[in-house]
């Protein structure tokens, strides 16, 4: 596969608004939702929808500070450009690496799950063999065109958003007495404890934990860059996505906590299911588990895609090598995305070699490193919005509401959730392992400051990074 000569190396818009909108619900709408929530309404009770309606907030809040900056001024970085042009260098290398470790785990985790699911099915095949073979598949997606990437993330994400639908109308027509043999009864509401049966508390320490499921919906603003209209893309796709996801999440919570006891839901075991068997449809656990794989695949898709985008974007600036810019004639970053599908694989091995030690450790690093992400995306907000204020006003066409006390509120938010995560003994191994990764890369940084200081090579500074639209510039219709 050749490579575009050096010094026109570009991304191609290949993606339509339709991609988008599915893609970011593509990144949210996982097994988080459909298994994790079980952990969530078994601790906070008949309220649990109250946790996922708070954690939403602060996702939409964060999502807005991020779509008021990409609005302005889209680019592939993202995130982690606005984390440089705000706090300098050190800010948009270590942002950059901390987002591409999430996801590159992420892959490798995504793609064991998958192959766990199938070996259920298919016991003679090694889960290994299937997760290696999920990666070949999705690698092969990605390395066609981002279009293709689109499409198979728009069908992956349809179904999960039909299955959500599908579920909310059904659980809804039962909770309100139209389901046949159904009546209207909210006692689960209060029978069992009441409201509140594990306290107040139960409804924020929730959080920790949601936000973690609600991960992905960030994708869109990189995406973006590679459509037509990025400014345009990033308005709808952050307006309209954000408000679905929390319906998505709440409306479905509430629904459960009324159809089932929540003291009888099982952490680790679907909710959905239960609700599902409550109501009297047969084989319901065969047909969650293959939305669940289709989300699974979703991720998997979602993460190669976004973490060989970084890589890309960071080879421009000078903190990853120069060669992970090389595009093909279709505009796409080969030799990024094949560097991303070998920490994939090498997770695999690690997984079959070490399912409760390396690899485990390798997922609870990368908990808290999303949180430090949205804290930089809230501070480099606060920063940036002052300064493109004085410098062109012209450009904040997609504002955040109530600069800077809402911001500031969001912050301090992000900060109590990972100061919760220290005194919290399930999650406090996480916060570490996140503040390890940090350091290690804050010291890598200084050492490559410290050899190109050596041998004389200025960093690139260009805030503008790669160019995604120069020579692409054939129209695409959304």
């Amino acid at each position: 596969m050749g490579t575009t000569p050096n010094g026109a190396h570009q991304l191609k818009p290949g993606l339509k608004q339709r991609h988008l909108t599915m893609l970011s619900l593509g990144g949210v709408i996982g097994a988080g939702l459909f298994v994790g929530s079980s952990a969530i309404i078994n601790q906070a009770g008949p309220l649990a929808f109250v946790t996922y309606g708070i954690t939403g907030l602060i996702v939409l809040l964060v999502m807005r500070m991020l779509g008021e900056m990409a609005a302005a001024k889209p680019c592939s970085g993202s995130f982690t450009d606005y984390a440089r042009m705000a706090w300098g260098e050190w800010a948009g290398f270590s942002t950059g690496w901390l987002y591409w470790y999430f996801w590159v785990i992420v892959v490798g985790f995504e793609a064991v799950v998958g192959g766990q699911m199938i070996n259920k099915w298919i016991p003679s095949l090694p889960v290994w063999a299937i997760a290696a073979a999920l990666m070949v598949i999705m690698t092969a997606v990605n390395l066609l065109s981002v279009g293709a990437f689109g499409e198979a993330e728009y069908w992956f994400a349809s179904i999960k958003v039909v299955a959500i639908v599908a579920f909310i109308a059904v659980a809804a027509l039962f909770v309100f007495g139209l389901w046949p043999g159904a009546s209207v009864d909210f006692s689960n509401l209060t029978d069992h404890g009441g409201l509140l049966p594990n306290g107040l508390a139960t409804l924020f320490i929730g959080v920790v934990v949601v936000i973690f499921s609600m991960t992905g919906v960030e994708v869109v603003t990189i995406a973006a860059a590679e459509s037509a209209e990025p400014a345009k893309s990033i308005r709808k796709a952050v307006n309209s996505v954000v408000f679905r996801i929390l319906a998505f999440f709440v409306i479905s919570t509430f629904l459960i906590a009324v159809i089932v006891p929540w003291d009888s839901v099982v952490p680790g075991e679907s909710p959905f299911v239960a609700a599902l068997d409550r109501i009297g449809i047969p084989g319901t656990a065969d047909l969650l588990n293959l939305v669940i794989l289709v989300a699974v695949l979703s991720v998997l898709n979602s993460g190669l895609y976004t973490s060989s985008r970084l890589l890309f974007v960071m080879g421009g600036r000078g903190d990853a090598p120069a060669w992970m810019t090389s595009t093909n004639k279709r505009g796409v970053p080969v030799k990024g995305i094949l560097s991303c599908t070998v920490i994939g694989y090498g997770c695999v091995v690690l997984a079959a070699i070490f399912p409760d030690t390396v690899f485990l450790f390798l997922i609870n690093a990368s908990g808290a490193v999303f949180l430090f992400v949205y804290f930089m995306i809230c501070i480099s907000e606060l920063r940036l919005r002052r300064r493109w204020e004085k410098e062109n006003p012209g450009s904040l066409e997609f504002r955040m509401w109530l600069y800077p006390g809402l911001p500031i509120l969001v912050t301090v938010a992000i900060v109590a959730v990972l100061v919760s995560m220290g005194f919290r003994e399930a999650n406090r191994i996480e916060l570490m392992q996140g503040i390890a990764v940090w350091v290690v890369l804050t010291i890598v940084y200084f050492i490559k400051k410290k050899t190109r200081a050596s041998t004389q090579v200025a960093p690139a500074t260009d805030d503008s990074g790669p160019d995604v639209s120069g020579v692409a510039t054939e129209s695409i219709n959304s």
